[in-house]
């Protein structure tokens, strides 16, 4: 889990990264997320692998890159999201044993969105966001036998005609 320096943003109020279901036309963007953000951009999570899982994907911290959202709360409604998302991931706080996501800080990288004067090869700037990555026993799993999705992408990343969640 991540640490945050003593002069970080609160995390109450963070952005969400997401890079599976919740993505702008899967089906659980309508769902959770249709009436509840005020913003959406491409983003991608760096240090990290996607693997495959039963009918949506799990991130774990690896040396990889994931492809995603970055989500804005709409003004008023930063709660009722956080609990619904907390619910759809099954995370019933931090470190517990029958979480199947945790959810932690993370720096995500906002491509196409360089500062005035940033040069082609620096860094583009970055944003921290909540992020749910696998829960211990389930990256365990996922290290042993499970399925990376190529290139970090979850749509380009599931075979056609695949499962989806409900």
């Amino acid at each position: 889990m991540s640490t945050l320096d003593p002069g970080s943003p609160p995390t109450d109020e963070l952005p969400f990264f997401v890079y599976g279901t919740l993505l702008p036309g899967e089906p659980n963007h309508d769902l959770f997320l249709r009436g509840r953000t005020s913003g959406e951009r491409p983003a991608v999570l760096p240090r990290a692998l996607l693997y495959d899982g039963p009918g949506y994907p799990y991130a774990i911290d690896g040396h990889g890159r994931v492809h995603g959202t970055l989500l804005t709360a709409a003004p008023g409604v930063y709660g009722e999201l956080l609990g619904l998302l907390d619910h759809l991931e099954e995370y019933l706080g931090p470190g517990h044993p029958r979480n199947l996501y945790e959810r932690v800080v993370r720096e995500v990288e906002l491509p196409g969105e360089g500062a005035p004067g940033t040069r082609a090869g620096q860094e583009p700037p970055g944003a921290r966001a909540w992020v749910y990555l696998a829960a211990a026993a389930v990256t365990r799993s996922l290290r042993t036998s499970g399925s990376v999705i190529a290139e970090g992408r979850w749509v380009t990343g599931r075979p056609p005609g695949g499962p989806r969640t409900p």
